[in-house]
């Protein structure tokens, strides 16, 4: 095992994905870190590591930060993991590495598993440049002022494939809030990654929002949306778009959803809006 503090990723539900250095590194490790000891314990068993577990979560992280950086300078072997994945990302540890680094103390890190870089390869959408944005907020009002962030970056010239982790119990109303922000977009959900009932959905977020209004998510779930189309300039165009948005909703929402497609002023929108729905026998 490698001096100092070493992050070392976890299955994401295949038990088989656990590599041999990552196993050989927490058997010889003088304490492994994790965020809940049962969930640790149980993928330890399985693979035969009696090493101690100690608990490091978001609530305890800074109070252990100093006993831990000392155990580091004693040479202690330290590992560090999360209930699945690549430590860091969405999960504790950040400030402990930070802290490992300001004391001059060795951090290392194995490569495995990650659930937004697998959904990204699964999508079927550009795979590169991307984002990888965490959660969004919990709550609708701060989830669309983040996603219109987002957009506005678009508007000033970023194209580039988005990824979200979110929970199954807020997927539809997020998909919803993300089909009003960035239009009918091409996406992708990827849910229960390496585990008995994966499932990689494809489709428009307006598409993917009312599936799962209808059909409740299970499981840990990437969401993966598509770089923001080339901006619409010509009036024949934005016609286009509002012809087919007006299909299939009311005014209000084909005006909101163009306007968030487009980036054009809502009033623009709206205005063009009356024009072709004015059009219509």
């Amino acid at each position: 095992m490698p001096d100092g503090l070493v992050l070392v990723p976890t299955p994401l539900g295949n038990l088989g994905d656990m590599t041999s250095r990552a196993i050989a590194t927490l058997r010889a490790a003088d304490l492994a870190l994790c965020e809940d000891t049962r969930v640790t314990a149980r993928l330890f068993f399985h693979l035969g590591i009696s090493t101690k577990l100690s608990p490091l979560h978001e609530h305890n992280e800074d109070a252990r930060i100093a006993d831990i950086i000392a155990l580091l300078q004693q040479g202690r072997r330290v590992a560090l993991v999360s209930d699945a994945g690549t430590p860091l990302v969405c999960d504790p540890g950040y400030r402990l590495v930070r802290a490992a680094i300001a004391a001059g103390l060795p951090v290392n890190a194995l490569p495995g598993p990650n659930a937004a870089v697998l959904a990204l390869v699964l999508s079927g959408l550009p795979p590169q440049p991307f984002l990888f944005m965490g959660f969004p907020p919990p709550r609708s009002a701060a989830r669309r002022a983040a996603f219109t962030r987002l957009r506005d970056a678009e508007r000033a010239g970023l194209s580039a494939t988005s990824m979200w982790y979110e929970a199954p119990h807020r997927l539809a109303e997020t998909l919803e809030d993300m089909a009003i922000v960035f239009g009918d977009r091409p996406a992708a959900v990827a849910r229960e990654l390496t585990k008995r009932f994966e499932e990689v959905r494809r489709a428009n977020l307006p598409d993917l929002a009312a599936h799962y209004a209808s059909q409740a998510a299970r499981g840990e779930i990437t969401v993966v949306i598509g770089p923001a189309p080339e901006e619409v300039t010509e009036e024949a165009d934005l016609d286009a778009l509002l012809r087919a948005a007006l299909t299939t909703h009311s005014l209000k929402e084909a005006v909101a959803r163009v306007t968030a497609a487009t980036g054009l002023g809502r009033k623009v929108v709206y205005a063009r809006a009356l024009a072709v729905q004015g059009e219509s026998p």
